[in-house]
């Protein structure tokens, strides 16, 4: 009898927490709507038989419970009882199946006015390609992808020359116009989802995967990576702002095609040296730092990196925070390098320099230290040298104290908190696995045991991951 009762409170209980449940569609921003009516009706079929099954089951356990002196009558097959149980799962499993196989016929057929975009994958980043006026995106080869072009577009090609390059994890759509988003992966497998468009997709490494949508409301909603494709997949995330036809016009035009890429001159090392007078006041003539003045080490880091900081700074990403005081006299000091060029040849000239660990002020457990930065050599490189295909910078090498104090403010969002600081964000949910200030000093001292003989070579290994 009690089993009975408890069945009928399961089900009771499980249909109202179905509908009175705060948990439910995120509001549908695209053409699919007939996703959310396959998944209702999966609902309501499942449901039902969630429902009947239960309460006959209750109602078996109530009808034929043990009573003295009642034998149970034992039948070993009833073919009236086995069509009918064959009959009704096969309308449900019909029922089931069948619109979805008419949503996905639509799903694969391509409207004739389709705009077309390729999204591209990695660990853990996205990045956009837009065709040029011929509409036609170019090749592509793993084999040339490199720091100067991280598409890997095929310079030979020129249908390639005007596709449109959007580098960081935000895309831009216009609303109201059906487009089709070419997935290509750089490394393993991954997923590329926006829950509100109701569609996704896998990108699967050494093919070109895609599907279609028409957003239908402008606004901005998150890229997320649905296939496990490493240790920071749940960091991979990235941005869609949906805006007026004439707004993505104006964006679009604004964006640098693959030529002009190309077609920017080489940094300058020895014009960097010139530049970097502005910089030698705090971190020193050979870029080794001044603890008293609370500057780290720039000696050898990552151009790409160092590039990518003196953007920040310049663009407000970075030492705005009312509590970062240091990286607000870096926005001033940014400020005086009068254009990319500069800020280009600064960076080659400071990864030129020679780079040497300094001794070491922060104290800690080296062997727990060593288990905490499994999770940052997925990115960072075993021995600290930095992968510049990650967006990594170097650690082996930098001033412990600094090194602490960064991931500090990674924690508190005094870094990384800018809604444009995708690579910031990254750090500071990944930072957000140290428990306390103790974990922090034992993953730091372990950094301080992590020799790159020279960042040069460091970084070209770096390159190869």
């Amino acid at each position: 009898m009690l089993i009975a009762v408890v069945l009928v409170l399961l089900v009771v209980g499980s249909v109202i927490f179905h509908f009175m449940s705060p948990w439910w569609f995120t509001p549908i921003a695209s053409n699919w709507s007939t996703m959310d009516d396959t998944v209702l009706l999966t609902f309501w079929v499942t449901g039902t038989v969630f429902v009947a099954v239960n309460l006959f089951l209750a109602w078996v356990v109530y009808r034929y419970r043990h009573k003295q002196g009642q034998k149970a009558d034992y039948e070993p097959e009833n073919k009236k009882l086995e069509w009918w149980l064959t009959i009704i799962t096969a309308i449900g499993v019909a029922a089931m199946l069948a619109p979805g196989l008419f949503v996905w016929a639509k799903f694969v057929i391509v409207p004739k006015n389709v705009s077309i975009v390729e999204a591209v994958g990695q660990q853990w980043h996205w990045s956009f390609r837009f065709p040029g006026k011929d509409r036609t995106l170019g090749k592509t080869n793993v084999k040339l992808i490199s720091p100067e072009n991280p598409f890997g577009i095929d310079p030979e090609d020129p249908d390639g020359q005007d596709d449109v390059l959007i580098a960081r994890p935000e895309l831009t759509l216009p609303v109201d116009q059906p487009v089709k988003v070419l997935l290509r992966s750089k490394d393993v497998l991954h997923n590329f989802t926006v829950p509100q468009f109701r569609v996704k997709m896998d990108l699967v490494p050494g093919m070109i995967s895609y599907l279609w949508l028409t957003p239908t409301k402008t606004g901005e909603y998150e890229v997320l990576c649905e296939e496990l494709c490493g240790v920071a997949h749940f960091a991979m995330r990235g941005r869609v702002v949906v805006v007026p036809r004439n707004e993505f016009d104006t964006w679009l035009a604004a964006q640098p095609t693959f030529r002009e890429t190309q077609a920017l001159a080489a940094a300058d090392p020895a014009a960097g040296a010139t530049q970097y007078a502005v910089c030698m006041a705090c971190h020193g003539p050979g870029g080794e730092g001044n603890p008293a003045l609370n500057a780290p080490r720039l000696a050898g880091q990552n151009a790409l990196y160092i590039r990518r900081q003196l953007h920040n700074f310049r663009n407000g990403l970075r030492g705005t925070h009312e509590k970062d005081s240091y990286g607000a006299q870096m926005r001033a000091f940014a400020a005086m390098l009068p254009d990319d060029t500069a800020i280009r040849d600064v960076a080659a000239y400071v990864e030129s320099l020679p780079g040497h660990a300094p001794q070491a002020t922060v104290t800690g457990d080296v062997k727990r230290g060593k288990s905490l930065y499994t999770t940052c050599a997925a990115c960072h490189g075993v021995n600290g040298q930095g992968i510049w295909a990650l967006n990594a910078p170097r650690l082996a090498g930098a001033y412990d104290w600094y090194l602490v104090r960064q991931l500090q403010n990674f924690q508190q969002r005094i870094r990384g908190a800018h809604r444009q600081d995708f690579y910031g964000w990254q750090m500071g949910v990944m930072a957000d696995i140290l428990a306390d200030d103790r974990a922090i000093n034992d993953l730091v001292s372990y950094i301080n045991t992590l020799r790159a003989e020279d960042t040069r070579t460091a970084m070209t290994a770096g390159r190869g991951n």
